[in-house]
């Protein structure tokens, strides 16, 4: 674990959670569209497609099985990080920082636009939902950005070593 960074534990912790979730809420979205785009996660984007932009039932199904494929693709990334992750901690080498990377923008982009439609909406409880999902993915990307990977030590410089002339048996 001493090659592990700050940003690929926070993004197994990510993984943690919204592998299991987002994957739940895609399920049930694929078994019963409307059912599912009703249910808390996804109340207030139903709400507002329903609503405001007046979406028949079809189109609202198609929009529900739109929603839960961006849902899956971001649980997709995560699993690919997490594999990543997994074969960089057996062979000591690389990591899965760009799946993750991939992982916290889509799910930022739906958790975001989540958000403002919870709050157009006036879906208090799936407003907090989203924020504190959004916040958590931000504050990793975030994390990311400024967490380098550890760089080997440098031997002292040639430069910076006393210099000797060196003695060869031709020199003589």
């Amino acid at each position: 674990m001493s090659n592990w960074r700050v940003s690929s534990f926070g993004g197994v912790l990510l993984a943690g959670y919204f592998i299991p979730t987002w994957a739940t809420i895609a399920w049930h979205i694929v078994t019963s569209p409307v059912r599912g785009l009703f249910e808390r996660p996804t109340v207030s984007v139903a709400l507002y497609a329903t609503d405001h932009l007046q979406l028949p039932t079809m189109a609202a199904v198609r929009f529900a099985w739109f929603l839960a494929l961006g849902r899956l693709t971001v649980v997709a990334f995560f699993a690919l990080f997490i594999l990543l992750t997994l074969r960089s901690f057996i062979r000591k080498q690389g990591s899965g920082s760009e799946a993750l990377a991939i992982a916290l923008t889509i799910g930022s982009i739906i958790s975001f636009g989540s958000m403002i439609l919870a709050s157009q909406v006036g879906e208090i409880e799936a407003l907090r939902l989203h924020a504190s999902e959004l916040l958590a993915m931000i504050g990793t990307g975030v994390v990311m950005l400024f967490d380098v990977p550890a760089q080997p030590r440098a031997v002292a410089a040639p430069a910076d070593l006393p210099v000797e002339e060196s003695q060869l048996s031709y020199d003589s």
